[in-house]
């Protein structure tokens, strides 16, 4: 996933970003979409004071995907009011140019409009993890030139924001490239060492069929050298032109099949595999035609989450949540659904699930 598309494979076509939105959450406050062709990027701020840490607490069961890049920023507190929604997921952060983390390769880790709210957000008893990679930028694991380098490199974000969990979001180019996973597993491993207590999660791209061998290696690696995994988040949208079903049925395929696989490559139990999954659909129409995710799967998709207590779900993104102002339509829109669909809908619905 990324701020401004998701390929996540050779071929498919680029994942929309939601961009600045009004509409449902208007009363509460403006809330930014991820990408559109009206946002702007940010502008660089003069670096800010640390935030204080939240109390530390188990993590909860939704969190939707926000982008960080684009303004008018994403209202993370006026959301938590409207929504009861406290926790989200910011993306994403990348190489600035070198070893040097920014959000979405060009916003300083000081200045960004949404990362500025956590302090609000926390107060009101929410939370954030940070999301490193996506589908665009370089990579910081194949910007960095040893693990070392790249474990500081996150450690500056963890530490700027006092985070108690993270994610790895390792698609595209940067998922085949064994020396970058590598160094990714190296750097998780220190960073784990220097923050005892991290939660770590990998957001990967999954088929029906499970996850694809790259990120079973992945996996395998990260394991090898250390690093404690508590989410394997699986991507379950844009499969290809020759899956026309429901996709509420394919996300379940994908995390059973994702399930089996890290019984075997995490060396997991049955429940500590299932606890250890998690899913984000695309919500509405998802970019390659035919593909729809509607409320109905939402709900069916937390039936499946309740009865193997999965690690949560998410979504991409949280901004597309509302109705089109013409109606449903046959493509992905950036600030929209493109489904009937009233307000809301898939955060009122995802947000059901509770473990």
């Amino acid at each position: 996933m990324s701020n401004a598309a998701h390929r996540r494979r050779p071929g498919r076509t680029a994942k929309l970003t939601a961009a600045a939105l009004a509409g449902a959450l208007a009363a509460a406050g403006a809330v930014a979409a991820a990408g559109s062709a009206h946002a702007t990027r940010a502008p660089h701020a003069t670096r800010a004071p640390h935030t204080a840490p939240a109390p530390r607490a188990a993590h909860p069961r939704f969190a939707p995907y926000v982008d960080t890049s684009l303004t008018p920023a994403y209202d993370l507190a006026g959301t938590a009011r409207a929504t009861g929604v406290k926790h989200v997921t910011l993306a994403f952060v990348t190489s600035g140019g070198g070893c040097v983390p920014r959000w979405g390769g060009t916003g300083d880790l000081g200045g960004d409009a949404v990362a500025r709210q956590i302090p609000a957000l926390r107060k009101a008893g929410g939370d954030v993890r940070v999301s490193f990679g996506g589908a665009n930028g370089t990579e910081l694991a194949a910007a960095c030139s040893s693990a070392a380098e790249l474990a500081a490199a996150y450690g500056t974000v963890v530490d700027r924001f006092a985070l108690t969990a993270v994610d790895f979001d390792i698609e595209g180019g940067a998922l085949p490239d064994a020396a970058t996973t590598t160094r990714c597993a190296q750097a998780v491993a220190r960073l784990q060492k220097q923050h005892p207590g991290l939660d770590v999660s990998f957001t990967l791209p999954v088929m029906p069929e499970g996850l694809t061998p790259d990120g079973v290696r992945l996996l395998a690696d990260a394991r090898r050298h250390g690093v404690r995994i508590s989410t394997v988040n699986i991507m379950a949208m844009d499969y290809g032109s020759s899956y026309r079903g429901a996709m509420g049925t394919y996300a379940v395929r994908a995390a059973t099949a994702t399930q089996a696989q890290l019984r075997k490559t995490l060396g997991l139990g049955d429940a500590d595999a299932w606890r250890t999954v998690s899913v984000t659909p695309m919500i509405g129409v998802n970019d390659v035609a035919g593909e729809v995710f509607r409320p109905a799967d939402a709900t069916a998709l937390v039936h499946f989450a309740r009865t193997k207590h999965l690690a949560g779900l998410s979504m991409w993104s949280a901004t597309r949540d509302r109705p089109c102002p013409g109606g449903p339509a046959p493509t992905a829109r950036p600030t929209c659904s493109s489904v009937d669909q009233a307000p809301l809908a898939f955060t009122t619905a995802l947000g059901a699930y509770t473990g």
